[in-house]
């Protein structure tokens, strides 16, 4: 596996792809592209996260930039401390959902965002040429901490105007949460504690990096928390990925929510309270569809990544956006997936509806997803062939090519993406059941053959 370039940072296996001189390459291209100022450095718990933070410091350091380190943080904490620190950037040292042995800078500009294309595209362009702007012994940076940073990213969400832990603790809820030992592992808990949660029952929340199974939250790896809802019969469960940006929720009966469902529960809540536009991505559920009409509102739609989700809620005016991956894009806080709000918002839904999660979850539509892929190689075709094929086929109904190409049926959707890192075409299809979602890709597949 090569070391995977993008226009939001690098990531790799460390020691192979990612390797002390990429780091320190691509970190002083950001460095250089900023052209001073202040960094924030944070991390999550991954067992090379130290040595990364090290050599990304020292780096920044040397290019003139003054670094702001914060040690072992949600990803959504190292946006909150650029905007508390009124920094020029930030970075985060996780490769979110990998396995243990990969690590990633992900970047974030002055407005705590991760960069768009032409701000990646722009640094890359540094890191190749080799014009990095390293000082002299004179004009590098300082290094300084942060220790402070979760508790006033905790403190800011409970200041959030809909938020009442007051209201939330007369529940007496117990709450279980597995943190897949990475950056949530401490700041969860520590949330739960001050929304006045009366109970937390914790599974894998030490902070060592030691994934104790995939750390992907998908239903085939969480069945650890299932359980231990269950046998503690508690109210919710929490399930977030090593950076702390994407939440799972598990209800009451210890039956999984769907990812999908926990920005439809935030798009639920603050609509209720503020109605607006809310914005998400081409391959998220419907059900955000549904719930935006409830409020006699729209549910405008991106390219896949969250930078793209960010760009759209500004353009309209957004009170609320997230992914289907389980990511709640909050602008009261950040432009950025926040499992943090996302929690506090579930807990404050359920309190002010008197509700239990299974309860609450019952009320909302039952879409089903399918994910398949297409090699390339077997089809002897390329990408761009395969979309010109597929949108011309379904040009009756007016596809979507924003992102690859998207046709919506009458009662569900198929959605095809190309990947960058693979000779593959991503296949997502939604429908009313997961025979209709098969069928949705199964016109694909028959269109191909």
């Amino acid at each position: 596996m090569a070391l995977m370039i993008s226009v939001s940072g690098i990531r790799g296996i460390f020691g192979t792809d990612l390797t002390p001189q990429n780091l320190a390459k691509f970190t002083a291209a950001y460095g250089t592209w900023l052209n001073g100022g202040t960094v924030v450095v944070g991390r999550d718990s991954r067992v090379t996260g130290k040595i990364c933070e090290d050599i990304v410091a020292a780096t920044l350091a040397s290019v003139g930039c003054d670094v702001i380190k914060v040690g072992i943080v949600p990803t959504p904490t190292v946006a909150m401390g650029v905007l508390k620190h009124k920094a020029a950037g930030g970075i985060i040292i996780s490769a979110s959902h990998n396995p243990a042995e990969w690590n990633a800078l992900k970047l974030l500009n002055e407005k705590s965002e991760f960069l768009d294309a032409d701000q990646g595209s722009k640094v890359i362009e540094i890191a190749e040429s080799g014009d990095l702007g390293y000082q002299s012994y004179d004009k590098i940076g300082e290094i300084r901490e942060d220790h402070d940073l979760l508790d006033d990213h905790i403190d800011e969400v409970l200041d959030l105007p809909y938020i009442n832990a007051d209201e939330i603790a007369a529940k007496n809820f117990s709450v279980a949460v597995d943190a897949v030992n990475g950056a949530g592992s401490e700041a969860i808990p520590r949330l739960l504690d001050k929304l006045g949660v009366k109970t937390v029952h914790k599974i894998h929340c030490t902070p060592n990096g030691l994934f104790p199974h995939n750390p992907e939250p998908l239903p085939e790896h969480l069945t650890d928390i299932c359980e231990l809802v269950k046998e503690k019969k508690v109210d919710l469960g929490v399930v977030t990925d090593p950076d702390g940006d994407r939440l799972a929720l598990v209800d009451d009966t210890g039956k999984l929510f769907g990812e999908e469902y926990t920005q439809a529960a935030a798009f639920d809540f603050i609509l209720s309270k503020n109605p607006g536009a809310c914005a998400t991505n081409l391959s998220s559920s419907r059900v955000c569809d549904d719930v935006a009409r409830k409020y006699d509102q729209t549910c405008y739609r991106s390219a896949v990544g969250e930078i793209n989700v960010v760009k759209v809620m500004q353009e309209q005016n957004a009170v609320i956006g997230g992914e289907g991956n389980g990511g709640v894009i909050c602008p009261d806080l950040h432009y950025g997936r926040d499992a943090l709000a996302g929690i506090a918002i579930m807990l404050q839904l359920l309190a002010e509806k008197g509700m239990s999660a299974s309860e609450y979850r019952s009320t909302l539509p039952d879409y089903y997803m399918s994910k398949n892929k297409i090699q390339l190689d077997e089809l002897c075709k390329d990408a761009d062939e395969v979309l010109e094929m597929v949108k011309g086929h379904f040009s009756s109904l007016e596809p979507n090519t924003v992102d690859g190409v998207k046709i919506d049926f009458a009662e569900g959707w198929v959605h095809l993406r190309k990947s960058n890192t693979e000779p593959i075409i991503r296949i997502y299809s939604e429908g009313p059941s997961p025979e209709a979602a098969k069928a949705f890709a199964g016109k694909i597949f028959d269109l191909l053959k």
